[in-house]
């Protein structure tokens, strides 16, 4: 990075994004890989990797400075107060309550069930170490497994994002109090979709109507995947205070075969990982910018999961 001009350092990228009331600097490495953002609003710097919190601040600093802006920067060991739903503006009167809830937009994907690997490895470091030796399928595996492909799949959104800024997600979202969680919740003027990411590495997937395979044997993944999307979509409801349309998304990564011989019903699709971003963005506009607006507000604040 170049001491005298960070921001004009030609490894990373400094861009805006004003969207859904938001005002964020994201900084991007020259390979692509996001680096982390500061919140213009709050001035919080929010690396990806705490390690790169010095590069996100030097770098948010000098793209200010050059435009002559505030350096809106705010001191990370602060507490400030958590949120209420009465901060959030563009949500119907009447809906709101004083209830604290958490931003789900900073989620990070795969973040549930990657918790749930690395307590798991820790109650058994060796048999752990043994069996990923050994090949042997455990319970830490399928964890891990899972969180791993909940990660390629959001580097498909990403790319989503990159194309048409107007397009957002947020990963691992917490539904009800049965440790449920929604892979990712992806929405623009496309629409609202609940993304389930199914992580077979090697597998054989097919697809027939209501049924999908893996291995030659069944599964209840378009089941699930349509009941997600409809509690998804009474849930928003219930918080915008007018319907919302959810559909659902099995997304297949890393299978070694994938043919859908007919498609499910309308209100799911399975695509697999590498068809995700496209398809998004193919999409025909359904929603204009106020009501994505709203169903974005009420999407990142967590309690708007846990009304059932």
């Amino acid at each position: 990075m170049s001491a005298s001009n960070p921001a004009a350092d030609p490894t990373f990228e400094c861009a805006r994004w004003t969207r859904f009331g938001h005002d964020r600097l994201y900084i991007t490495a020259a390979t692509g890989e996001k680096v982390g953002f500061r919140d213009l609003k709050s001035g919080m710097d929010h690396p990806d990797a705490e390690s790169d919190r010095e590069i996100v601040a030097a770098l948010a600093d000098a793209w200010l400075a050059e435009r002559g802006m505030s350096l809106g920067r705010a001191d990370p060991s602060s507490s400030a107060s958590a949120p209420t739903e009465q901060d959030v503006p563009d949500t119907p009167e009447g809906l709101l309550t004083d209830r604290p809830w958490v931003d789900l937009s900073l989620n990070r994907p795969g973040e549930a069930i990657r918790e749930v690997a690395l307590n798991k490895r820790a109650e058994a470091p060796v048999r752990t170490t043994l069996a990923r030796l050994l090949g042997v399928h455990t319970d830490e595996r399928a964890w891990r497994i899972g969180a791993d492909g909940e990660q390629l799949v959001a580097g498909q959104l990403a790319k989503v994002s990159s194309k048409n800024p107007a397009w957002t997600s947020i990963h691992s979202i917490p539904v009800g109090a049965n440790g449920s969680d929604i892979d990712h919740l992806v929405l623009g003027p496309g629409g609202v979709f609940t993304v389930n990411a199914k992580h077979h590495p090697g597998a054989d997937i097919w697809v027939g109507g209501e049924t999908l395979m893996v291995r030659g044997s069944k599964t209840k993944y378009i089941r699930n995947a349509r009941f997600e999307a409809e509690r998804a979509g009474r849930l928003l409801s219930a918080v915008v205070g007018e319907p919302v349309t959810v559909h659902g998304l099995v997304v297949a990564v890393n299978a070694k075969s994938f043919t859908v011989k007919r498609p499910p019903k309308p209100g799911v699709t399975v695509l697999y990982r590498n068809q995700l971003a496209d398809w998004l963005l193919r999409l025909g506009p359904v929603l204009d910018q106020d009501k994505l607006n709203r169903i974005w507000a009420a999407a990142r604040r967590s309690t708007t999961w846990h009304r059932e």
